[in-house]
């Protein structure tokens, strides 16, 4: 099995004014600084293999603080990006929250449902496990919308089941993702 490592992205500005993000391109605050710093000394000793992460700033740059010094291979991929807000982007977190039911299937309002999240994210987990070998470990930093991508995909949940589950953050969640070669 290929263990792996989802953890979110630091504290963004947004975050600290409790806007969803969606594909808001927003950097890191101070406090997501030193929330990427100590997302690396937790990691001090991972064996690592490679890291993947939004192309968005608050995850890559994460990555970047946390593991820059480890010359881990890190590769950015617009299908780990949140769920794509659309007319919602940058508004009230509370308000697309309560939107979420809403969005499982029918998307924002020109934006995408959760479900389409969950596909692209299916994909790119279906080209990790091609990419990857038994034994290694890959590190993922991503969105909330990435997560419930990995859920579905490795623990089987439904979208529905995914998105309204509880969320509390901790420091990461590892999952056991088959090889191709071993399906």
């Amino acid at each position: 099995m290929i263990t792996l490592t989802f953890e979110a992205h630091s504290t963004s500005y947004d975050n600290e004014a409790k806007l969803a993000s969606g594909f808001n391109d927003v950097d890191l605050s101070p406090l997501g600084l030193e929330q990427a710093k100590n997302m690396g000394e937790r990691h001090t000793n991972s064996p690592i293999s490679a890291i993947y992460t939004s192309d968005l700033q608050r995850a890559y740059k994460t990555a970047i603080i946390a593991f820059g010094e480890r010359h881990i291979p890190l590769f950015t991929d617009a299908r780990l990006r949140e769920c794509n807000y659309g007319d919602y982007t940058q508004i009230d977190a509370d308000v697309v929250k309560a939107m979420k039911l809403k969005c499982i299937s029918t998307p924002f309002p020109n934006g995408e449902s959760y479900e389409q999240v969950c596909a692209r994210m299916a994909d790119f987990l279906d080209e990790i496990s091609t990419r990857h070998q038994s034994g290694e470990h890959i590190l993922i930093i991503g969105h909330r919308g990435t997560q419930y991508g990995i859920e579905c995909y490795i623990e089987g949940k439904t979208v529905e089941q995914a998105v309204t589950a509880p969320w509390q953050w901790q420091p990461g969640w590892r999952y056991e993702l088959k090889p191709r070669s071993a399906l």
